[in-house]
């Protein structure tokens, strides 16, 4: 008798004893033998022999056999089974609920969330969206415990963060703050020092591990490593340049490297150069700080100068400081200043450097007149450094007697400039950082402090003249700044509040946009329609890839319907016949004078564009930027990321002939 008739026989013998635990069990460990000579389908009408439980019968039914694998359907029936009246589910969207009833008839489980009462799950959605929840889960004590939930939260943050982790894995900060502010545990405002108190506590635990980058996994070990024989075999073994340097790091911190034999100190520094090979042309940030390591810990392969040469050679030594966290941009900047030539050239990189880096040399080496002076000379530039210039006006206390730096004046003139225009990057990330200094009240005030009645005068004009900054900060900080220094309402220069314009388009454009929404509801939707009816007879919708396409297009295509029709609207066809040339505004030609000459553009409504023909829509940042403008007066020009140019309105003209020619409605085009 073969394997497979002999499983059968003892399925037979289940059903004559209406044994449903057996069978099930004899099936969840011999499926893949079963499936071999049984459909899904027919194991499924198997296990329906061995119990007549209308609800166990409709679980059956509900499971997905001979439409799944076996081995999911499977799956899919354990879970319905654990899905009993008053156990606890939990669900990503809703969090920990109570199953209320399971209806064998309809084959709905209803399951009562906290901000969800009385939700109703098909069997097939419940397998896809529900999970049995687990005794030792954070949701379940709170729900089960109270008190042992509040006192674990409130007493012992260190412990609550492990059974967050023991309840949802492993996870970087931000997903850890996510989970916890979402789920009611820590409020936002309270987290900062919620995480400070619970990480003081983490970094003593050996069981857990908290990486440096806030974007790594914070990870909770099975055991405590002794960094015995087997960790050091294992470690001999390692192939990983990434756990190389995790593992020594680990190993370091313990204080174990200090009293290690030689043999073992040799493995470390052997497993150490296999990892900076491998780093080689591949991560510069992680040869970087694998280069530090092998230094620190004194070992002469690979050799010191050669480690050096390689994060020199095509400034790798740039990019690998915009990778590490400061901690390590710290250790590289330290590693790689070994003459004053090398400080030199650290300096000279400063315009490149993220601020970590720039904040590194100055802190490092600020002592040193070389340093000072090369600091000194890039802040007199026209174009001064975004880092250097967010390092040295937000910490100006610590460099206000350098000799060798401009006056403060120069640096806030700096700092304004910075503040303008979109920018990216490193830059964009020094723009808000200026954004938030002007913002702060005690800062401006130490600032005024600092300058002369003169520099205060200037650094306030100069701040109003900034016409790119946004428009509600700018005001802020204005008013903010006569508080603090009231003498400086006498340089106030008012400023008309920018007028409101009606939403208006072409006739030309709203019918055509009419018409392109009548394609979407009478074409589009219609055929989408049917390529999910037809995308249906593929069989099995959860794996059938042509259904899953329709679908998303159909989300896709209402979507677009539900703006389009919001848009028809509110926007309102019109001939611009009462637009004046007093100002920039929607049906007017303006002329404008750049850098590059003189231009000149139609400004329209929202849905008006021809480039051939200079008309553009009165939602364009160009526009936008335009808009309210009088002859004579300057606007920003968009340009590429982090540049900020100005143009100069030369004249506003009403529309030409041609233009309301091309605005009317075109024929046969109805609106």
């Amino acid at each position: 008798m073969s394997v497979t008739e002999a499983l059968v026989n003892k399925l037979n013998e289940c059903a004559e004893k209406l044994d449903f635990e057996e069978a099930f069990k004899l099936v969840r460990e011999n499926h893949a033998e079963l499936g071999k000579s049984l459909s899904p389908v027919g194991v499924r009408d198997a296990l329906k022999k061995t119990t007549k439980d209308r609800l166990l019968l409709s679980f059956l039914d509900g499971a997905g056999f001979g439409e799944k694998p076996l081995d999911k359907a499977i799956v899919a029936l354990e879970k319905l089974a654990g899905f009993t009246v008053n156990s606890l589910v939990l669900c990503d969207a809703w969090g920990l609920g109570k199953v209320k009833r399971v209806d064998d008839f309809y084959r709905r489980i209803t399951v009562d969330f906290k901000t969800k009462r009385g939700h109703q799950f098909t069997y097939a959605a419940a397998v896809d969206m529900l999970e049995s929840a687990p005794e030792g889960h954070i949701l379940v004590m709170r729900e089960c415990d109270r008190d042992a939930f509040d006192i674990l939260l409130k007493e012992k943050p260190a412990d609550f963060v492990k059974a967050v982790l023991k309840s949802w894995g492993d996870m970087p900060l931000p997903r850890l703050e996510t989970v916890c502010e979402a789920n009611g545990f820590v409020k936002s405002v309270n987290w900062k020092k919620f995480w400070e108190t619970a990480r003081a506590e983490l970094r003593r635990d050996a069981l857990v591990d908290i990486p440096v980058k806030r974007t790594d996994p914070i990870r909770l070990k099975a055991t405590v490593e002794d960094y015995g024989d087997s960790w050091l075999t294992a470690f001999a073994h390692e192939t990983d340049p990434k756990l190389i340097l995790a593992g020594v790091r680990e190993y370091v911190g313990q204080g174990k490297f200090k009293t290690a034999d030689e043999p073992t100190k040799a493995k470390i520094g052997e497993r150490l150069a296999f990892a900076v090979t491998a780093a080689r042309k591949v991560d510069d940030a992680l040869y970087a700080r694998l280069a530090t390591m092998v230094n620190t810990l004194g070992f002469a392969t690979p050799a010191a100068d050669e480690m050096r040469g390689y994060l020199w050679d095509r400034k790798r030594f740039v990019k690998a400081a915009a990778l590490l966290p400061a901690k390590d941009v710290g250790a590289m900047i330290a590693f790689l200043a070994c003459s004053d030539e090398a400080k030199a050239k650290l300096a000279t990189a400063i315009p490149d450097f993220c601020f970590s880096a720039v904040s590194e040399i100055v802190s490092q080496f600020g002592k040193e007149e070389s340093c000072r002076k090369a600091v000194g000379d890039l802040m007199r530039k026209p174009k001064a450094p975004a880092t250097l210039t967010t390092l040295l006006v937000g910490k100006y206390e610590q460099f206000k007697d350098w000799a060798e730096l401009p006056p403060l004046i120069t640096l806030l003139t700096h700092a304004i400039a910075l503040g303008e225009g979109r920018q990216s990057g490193e830059t964009l990330k020094m723009q808000n950082l200026v954004r938030r200094l002007f913002a702060d009240t005690k800062w401006l005030e130490k600032v005024f402090g600092w300058l002369s009645d003169a520099d205060k005068a200037l650094f306030f004009e100069r701040f109003q003249a900034s016409i790119a900054w946004d428009p509600s900060t700018h005001h802020a900080v204005v008013v903010r700044m006569t508080r603090i220094a009231p003498a400086l309402e006498s340089h106030l220069v008012k400023v008309e509040k920018k007028r409101e314009y009606a939403r208006v388009t072409s006739f030309r454009s709203f019918a055509m946009r009419k018409a392109e929404y009548l394609k979407l509801i009478n074409e589009d939707m219609p055929e989408n329609v049917r390529k999910i009816e037809f995308a249906k007879g593929f069989g099995d919708l959860s794996e059938n890839a042509e259904y899953q396409y329709a679908k998303d297009e159909q989300r896709q295509l209402m979507q677009k319907q539900s703006i389009m029709q919001q848009d028809l609207e509110a926007v309102k066809p019109s001939d611009f016949s009462d637009a004046t040339t007093e100002e920039v505004m929607p049906g007017v030609m303006v002329a404008i004078a750049t850098a590059e000459g003189e231009k000149t553009y139609v400004i329209l409504g929202e849905w008006d564009n021809d480039l051939d023909k200079g008309v553009i829509s009165s939602k364009t940042r160009l526009a936008q930027n335009m808009l309210g403008k009088k002859a004579g007066d300057q606007f920003e020009l968009p340009g590429a990321e982090g540049a900020v140019a100005f143009g100069t309105i030369k004249e506003i003209k009403p529309l030409s002939d041609e233009i309301r020619e091309w605005m009317k409605l075109p024929a046969g085009m109805q609106i």
